[in-house]
């Protein structure tokens, strides 16, 4: 896997990562025993309506709103629903393609998908709501992202600056990770750490 920055050497990685599988697996166990297992059902609708229609419309994407908490009170909401419909699904459907994209390593698949959910108002700062949307395109192979997820990454030494193409070394982050997984992670996706990672930092102002 090609290096960036963000990502460190295998031997610097391997220093950590170790300590950082100790504070998941538990995490992850405490996540399932005390979330709601109904909470999901929402996401789980919008994959479902993902995968019959290979696009997401401004229905699902008011249901990702609603499943991470966001704000609705905002103007790009307003912007995004003055849009047609259609357009919406002729975005969203080439950033579904994207994300699904197994020719091509994960992480350039998020970046990809990430740079086209960017056309869309609400989709253009942060990369929370957009997370979301692709891991409902993609959900065993794309995860969510959001500030408490960052702030986990930061507590645990692992470096994930802000600058351009973050979302994409996000995913290239969780594939190291998980290439260095110890067997009781084994069968582990991408989405299974993003929710370990939210639970380590449980911090309630900020909502996944």
């Amino acid at each position: 896997m090609k290096k960036t920055r963000d990502t460190p050497t295998d031997d610097e990685f391997a220093a950590v990562c170790g300590q950082v599988w100790d504070v998941l697996i538990p995490a992850r166990a405490d996540y399932l025993a005390s979330v709601s297992p109904h909470y999901d059902e929402v996401f789980h609708d919008v994959v479902q309506r993902t995968e019959h229609a290979g696009s997401l419309g401004k229905t699902d994407i008011a249901a990702l709103v609603v499943w991470k908490r966001l704000s609705a009170q905002t103007p790009w909401v307003s912007a995004l629903m003055s849009l047609p419909d259609a357009h919406v699904r002729a975005v969203t459907q080439r950033a579904v393609t994207a994300a699904r994209d197994t020719a091509v390593p994960r992480s350039e698949a998020a970046r990809t998908g990430r740079g086209i959910m960017w056309e869309l108002p609400g989709f253009r700062t942060g990369d929370a709501l957009a997370s979301a949307a692709l891991t409902a395109a993609a959900p065993t192979r794309m995860a969510v992202y959001d500030r408490r997820v960052q702030h986990a990454l930061n507590t645990l030494g692992l470096t994930l600056t802000h600058t351009p193409g973050h979302y994409g070394r996000y995913l290239q982050l969780l594939d190291d990770l998980l290439r260095h997984s110890p067997p009781p992670a084994d069968g582990w996706t991408a989405r299974h750490i993003d929710t370990a990672l939210y639970w380590t930092a449980k911090t309630p102002t900020h909502d996944h």
